[in-house]
């Protein structure tokens, strides 16, 4: 494999020093709210070598788990949520390593509790003193040494450290499929962005897109809809009642008709709701910080940073930036990965980042610059040599990658004198110094554990399986979770006699 020359000191931070240095948090959604939790727990923090500010665009927190109003306001609107919502993972897995949800929560809890949950993590935690709300970022400028804030206010303030945790559930990402341009301007297609529940859209439905929120509202939509359509790219053409599963949209045609990959064609479609993904934004950088583009092949890595809307590269760990610009411990960017548990990611992420930024040398440039090239070759390998197809696939993790990810982070924050590593590992559970079995094995079940929650929920015992559980710990959540796959499992097996 042929390796960038690299010269290190493009990445010095020598001149970076923990005495009265300021930590700028963008965002107070889930990965804000973890980023300025640790970095509160760290002792720098406490002994006030160390001052953080966060902004928050809306006038209150939770991210996307925060309803936008009704009506929406915002092009597009300020949060995604939709009414029939909910985890897609259970939330012993979901839940921060620092502050499990409260007992007799159900098991996949919906966007409601998620949102209390999270609020009652910053009133646990006294958070919102630290939270700037109704203030947006505008512009965020390298100067020599330090960052430039400017926000809404009209305040212009340096910071030694911005982490960003604005999300990436924002920005709707439409095809480029022919003719969508004018479904959409007629009417006739919507991003799920602005889906809030399946009433008054017609007899025949379209639902493009198989990821959770394209299920969700297909399942949704099949509930008051004639016939609902989805479509998934690659799959079978199968009917199941009012529902049809189709492959990929190649053509939207005059009059509500579809052509598919494998040529079929269905007609008479009322409307169309696009569950296409979410683009990456970051709009406070300009392009001489960060590029909106496409990052060419490499070998070499980029000298400067892209975004190309899937992601941003090259990062270091997915959360430095390898750039000669700015040394790359003064920036991070958190909470980009996808197909992951979340909340616990984002605390081992912080953790790591507040590491670096006390820590410097321990990021070495020639080793990060050595593991972005082997990932670029693997993915390489899997899904082709094509640039975009790779950055697709950049923050894409497989199932047990994200745990491996963590366990590495835990070991990057080695403890030392003085590293907020030690106070964690003093203070929180076993979670936070290594993932546990059950959180993989668990992760690893959720489809079968979300099938067995709705036969619970369809047979009116949700509360009974869940009272009290938890309030003995973590592991009565554990083998609650055992003993209803072994009754699922018992109940499959009386439905098919």
């Amino acid at each position: 494999m042929d390796l960038p020359t690299i010269q290190p000191e493009l990445y010095s931070n020598d001149k970076v020093t923990t005495n009265g240095k300021a930590i700028c948090i963008i965002g107070a959604g889930p990965v804000g709210l973890a980023a300025l939790k640790v970095l509160l727990d760290s002792s720098q923090y406490r002994s006030g070598e160390w001052k953080t500010t966060v902004f928050e665009a809306r006038d209150e927190l939770g991210g996307v788990w925060l309803p936008a109003p009704i009506p929406p306001t915002g092009e597009p609107p300020e949060s995604s949520i939709y009414a029939s919502l909910t985890t897609n993972i259970p939330h012993p897995v979901m839940a921060y390593t620092s502050y499990p949800f409260a007992p007799s929560t159900a098991l996949f809890p919906d966007a409601k509790v998620v949102l209390k949950y999270l609020n009652d993590y910053a009133d646990h935690f006294h958070l919102r003193p630290h939270i700037q709300f109704k203030t947006t970022v505008k512009k965020v400028v390298w100067n020599a040494s330090r960052w430039e804030v400017t926000t809404s206010a009209n305040t212009v303030l340096s910071f030694d450290l911005v982490m960003v945790c604005n999300g990436h559930y924002r920005i709707p990402r439409y095809p480029d499929t022919p003719g969508m341009t004018q479904w959409l301007s007629s009417g006739r297609a919507s991003h799920s962005a602005t889906y809030r529940h399946p009433y008054d859209m017609g007899d025949t439905v379209l639902v493009v897109g198989g990821g959770p929120s394209g299920q969700d509202i297909s399942a949704a939509m099949c509930t008051t809809a004639r016939t609902v359509i989805h479509s998934v790219t690659s799959a079978t053409a199968e009917d199941i009642g009012n529902l049809k599963r189709r492959g990929r949209v190649t053509h939207f045609g005059d009059n509500g008709r579809v052509t598919f990959e494998d040529g079929s064609v269905e007609t008479g479609i009322d409307h169309c709701i696009l569950a296409t993904g979410y683009e990456y934004s970051f709009p406070f950088f300009s392009e001489d910080v960060l590029r909106s583009a496409v990052p060419s092949p490499v070998p070499p890595l980029p000298s400067e940073l892209y975004n190309s809307t899937y992601g941003v590269f090259p990062l270091a760990r997915h959360l430095f930036p390898l750039t000669k610009t700015f040394p790359s411990s003064n920036l991070a960017f958190l909470g980009l990965l996808i197909h992951v548990a979340p909340f616990p990611l984002v605390e081992a992420q912080a953790r790591a980042v507040l590491h670096a930024f006390a820590n410097p040398e321990d990021l070495e440039p020639m080793q990060e610059a050595v593991d972005i090239m082997t990932r670029y070759e693997e993915l390489r390998k899997k899904v082709g040599d094509d640039p975009r197809s790779i950055a697709k696939a950049w923050h894409h993790f497989e199932t047990l990658e994200q745990f491996e990810y963590r366990d590495a982070l835990y070991k990057f924050c080695v403890a030392s004198d003085g590293d907020l590593n030690a106070v964690w590992l003093s203070a929180q559970n076993e979670r936070s110094a290594r993932v546990p079995e059950w959180e993989k094995e668990m992760y690893c079940k959720k489809i079968l554990l979300r099938k067995a929650w709705k036969r619970v929920e369809e047979l009116g015992k949700a509360e009974e399986w869940v009272k009290g559980i938890g309030q003995g710990g973590v592991h009565e959540w554990v083998n609650m979770t055992k003993r209803l796959e072994k009754w699922y499992e018992i109940e499959e097996t009386k439905s098919k006699l």
